[in-house]
């Protein structure tokens, strides 16, 4: 005979996927297809069928939905989506194109990062060409020299191919050069005022005493601050552009500035470094860029590299300016970080309370969810907050079909099961995937198991519960009692998880900082990499540590 609850299973799955009514055809097929031997007697299993599905349909939609998330969580995976979410197509494309990813080399890459790499990298991918990775280290007080190598290795590890990287530090020269050039022809000069005294001439649209200094004089401050004969913030290099333009903070802009600081690879060979403006916009146009997608709050640089291009005579690459997604209670400051893991807050920067990269593809996260999640939002201009919610239901719909079902029980409770008979039972690694095979476990004649505490706290007394794939037992005292050929009543009974009392122990360490200990079963050792912890949620394993990192539900 069938089991009944590999029928009601069926009839969840589908009374779920249509607002709490199942069809009794559907689940038919469904079992008739699972269970060949269900042919020898179909009147049988028509009837049987047609009262569970009977039973289902009367819980209602709300307790389905409870009853789903509760115990089959898999059935919240959504089925493939069919909509087109393809980017939207670039202007001005004659052939291929060039594009770049910037970070500063402060750490390694965190989630915010991934939306430029796999947006950069579609693209690229669409169009033919070459993707730059252009690490942005002119500020020498701000790297991490670990970060040379781990930002290449995060994006290699979510699949962002990167044709040429390109270090700024390496080319200093190249600045200085178009530094002088700037100076030559009049639109820039090097300016003595403090910062304060400046920022509050710029508001007041006056110029600046040192304004109208000759190129001639300028190129000699300039050589002056570059060879270390200025202390910081005695001197900076200065674009000049509109004192009346209506937005101050495009008046007249600093182009380099004094940092005595090490450089982790240059060492004190330099002592003035071009900021961020200014080595962008040179870089832009010395790499050939195309196009460059970046945030909405790069609006502002965006108009001040415009002069540098303008008083060159340069091509502008075309610039997209996508809307800030914000994430917040994000944990993503590399120096706060970096800090926690210099004082033994955190293990590492794959530590599982961080959203670095590497942590998150560490608690399971799978590349493609990253590329997915950022292709759908696009570049929409509008602002938005990231869905934790939406990213987890892609990555579930992605790890669901191979990763194998374990029981799991947090906090548990040893219980007698008075007259249990002696069994050996076969439970499904996966419920929809019988090709995965099969886990075995026995248990004595009235044995102890382990249930989790709130399982257990929650029984009273006569209530009677399912032990998954088991048997029925009903509460009384502070034992259970075996239910022999009682039929399962899903109003009124609970399933339940369950293990044998020598099942080893385990702890699942969570993104808030959390941990939940408790016992594994042995066939653990069968599994690898992702599992789902059945009514508890998606995990990576790490048998090594004896322990799971949780993922989602």
């Amino acid at each position: 005979m069938i089991p009944e609850e590999e029928i009601r299973r069926h009839a969840i799955r589908n009374a779920f996927m249509h607002s709490g009514v199942a069809d009794i055809k559907a689940v038919s097929s469904k079992i008739f297809g699972e269970f060949p031997e269900a042919r020898k007697s179909p009147k049988e299993t028509l009837s049987l069928i047609a009262e569970v599905v009977s039973r289902v349909n009367s819980l209602g939609s709300s307790a389905i939905t409870e009853l789903v998330q509760r115990d089959f969580p898999e059935f919240l995976v959504k089925e493939e989506r069919k909509e087109d979410h393809r980017l939207p197509d670039l202007n001005n494309v004659k052939g291929h194109v060039v594009m770049r990813l910037a970070p500063s080399p402060s750490g390694p890459l965190h989630l915010g990062h991934t939306r430029m790499a796999m947006l950069n990298d579609e693209y690229v991918s669409r169009y033919g060409g070459e993707l730059i990775l252009r690490l942005e280290d002119t500020n020498p007080a701000n790297i991490d020299p670990e970060a040379y190598e781990m930002i290449p290795q995060d994006l290699e590890n979510i699949g962002v191919k990167i044709h040429r990287v390109v270090i700024q530090s390496e080319r200093m020269e190249i600045y200085y050069e178009e530094a002088r050039r700037l100076i030559e022809s009049g639109h820039a000069y090097v300016c003595l005022c403090k910062a304060e005294d400046m920022r509050k001439l710029k508001l007041q649209s006056i110029a600046c005493p040192h304004r109208n200094t000759t190129p001639e004089q300028n190129e000699k401050l300039f050589d002056d601050m570059i060879g270390g004969k200025f202390t910081p913030g005695t001197a900076t290099l200065v674009i000049r552009t509109d004192l009346f333009h209506p937005n101050p903070s495009l008046r007249d802009w600093i182009a380099f500035r004094i940092s005595p600081a090490k450089h982790p690879r240059t060492g004190e060979k330099y002592y003035a470094f071009p900021m961020m403006n200014f080595s962008v916009a040179v870089d832009d146009h010395r790499l050939g860029l195309t196009h460059v997608l970046r945030g909405k709050d790069q609006l502002n640089n965006t108009d001040r590299q415009r002069f540098i291009f303008q008083y060159s005579n340069w091509q502008m690459p075309e610039y997209y300016h996508y809307g800030m997604i914000s994430l917040p209670g994000e944990k993503l400051k590399t120096s706060i970080i970096r800090k926690g893991i210099r004082d033994g807050k955190y293990s590492g920067w794959d530590d599982v309370r961080l959203n670095t990269v590497r942590a998150l593809l560490r608690r399971g996260y799978k590349p493609e969810t990253f590329r997915r999640y950022w292709v759908e939002s696009g570049l929409r201009e509008i602002d938005a907050s990231f869905s934790w919610d939406i990213f987890n239901s892609m990555n579930r719909e992605l790890i669901d079909g191979t990763s194998l079902r374990l029981f799991f029980v947090r906090d548990p409770v040893p219980v007698l099961v008075k007259n249990g008979p002696k069994s050996r039972v076969m439970i499904p690694f996966h419920p929809e995937h019988r090709e995965l095979g099969f886990r075995e476990m026995h248990v004595g004649g009235s044995p102890t198991i382990l249930i989790q505490a709130e399982d257990w706290n929650g029984m009273s007394e006569g209530s009677t519960v399912r032990l998954k794939d088991l048997y029925n037992v009903e509460r009384s005292g502070d034992q259970l009692v075996y239910k022999q050929n009682q039929e399962f009543n899903p109003k009124t009974m609970k399933i339940i998880h369950w293990l044998p009392e020598d099942s080893g122990e385990f702890t699942v360490l969570k993104p808030d900082g959390s941990r939940d200990d408790g016992r594994i079963e042995s066939n653990i050792t069968l599994v690898n990499g992702t599992s789902q912890f059945e009514r508890y949620g998606y995990v990576t394993i790490e048998k090594e540590r004896n322990s799971a990192l949780f993922l989602h539900r």
